[in-house]
């Protein structure tokens, strides 16, 4: 007798070519919000006069400026990840996203030199017999007005353009759910009507109403990162993209 044994053929999803790639690049979303205290941590800096002169404290001003690098670094290393998968779907925003953020990162990078120079002229210059009180408060106003400006063009109206290029990118591709671009698409004019209003001193850049403002960025860019570590790229939009640019 002859016993002939079917075999049943399970179906299993294709695994997903890009799993590392986007993993990569929610880990490094998530890591740009290390420094949501930094608005806190600075506010001695920032705001007490006599903090070049000894007042106030150092060490929470340090660890923002370390949390900032952070930031810059994982800023241009989103884009880094990004750029391969993108260029196949758009190359003109691939590159405007790593653009963006590039310029995003170098401009946090000199925020952060400015917060640094003044915590150095609080610690090596302010308690020497040389030193002018006056003149100190005078250079540590200028330093903390630069890092403002530079937090403005850079961790305000950087995320505007991110989210334009990565959102249309994103949503034309289906990579990830559409909704999820589409606050970024939603957000960005938003961000820009309060950039544009604290750049004319209609209110603070720590005021509520710029706070919400970048809400809806903020979700964007947090979701995003929290998808792409826990789902990574939609599978059939991958299968989709164009084959003419190789990803490495």
């Amino acid at each position: 007798m002859t016993t002939t044994a079917s075999s049943t053929a399970v179906t299993r999803p294709p695994a997903d070519p890009l799993r590392r790639t986007s993993l990569a690049a929610g880990i490094l979303y998530l890591l740009t919000f290390v420094s949501v205290p930094t608005l806190a941590l600075y506010q001695d800096a920032r705001n007490d006069a006599g903090f070049v002169l000894g007042a106030g404290s150092g060490s929470g001003v340090l660890l923002a400026a370390g949390t900032e690098v952070v930031v810059a670094v994982t800023c241009i290393g989103t884009a880094v990840v990004f750029f391969p998968v993108l260029r196949r779907r758009s190359e003109t925003a691939a590159i405007g996203f790593l653009a963006s953020r590039v310029t995003e990162g170098a401009l946090i990078i000199v925020g952060v030199v400015s917060v640094l120079t003044l915590f150095t002229l609080r610690t090596d210059v302010a308690g020497t017999a040389d030193a002018d009180p006056a003149s100190l408060v005078t250079t540590g106003h200028a330093l903390s007005a630069a890092y403002d400006w530079t937090f403005l063009l850079s961790q305000s109206l950087m995320p505007v353009f991110n989210a334009l290029f990565l959102g249309y990118a994103l949503y034309r591709s289906g990579l990830v759910p559409r909704i999820l671009p589409t606050l970024g698409l939603i957000g960005a004019p938003l961000l820009l009507a309060s950039d544009v209003a604290v750049f004319f001193g209609v209110y603070d850049r720590a005021a509520p109403i710029a706070i919400l403002a970048a809400a809806p960025i903020a979700v964007w860019e947090f979701s995003l990162g929290v998808y792409l570590v826990v789902r990574g790229f939609r599978t059939s939009a991958v299968a989709a993209l164009s084959p003419a640019q190789a990803v490495r």
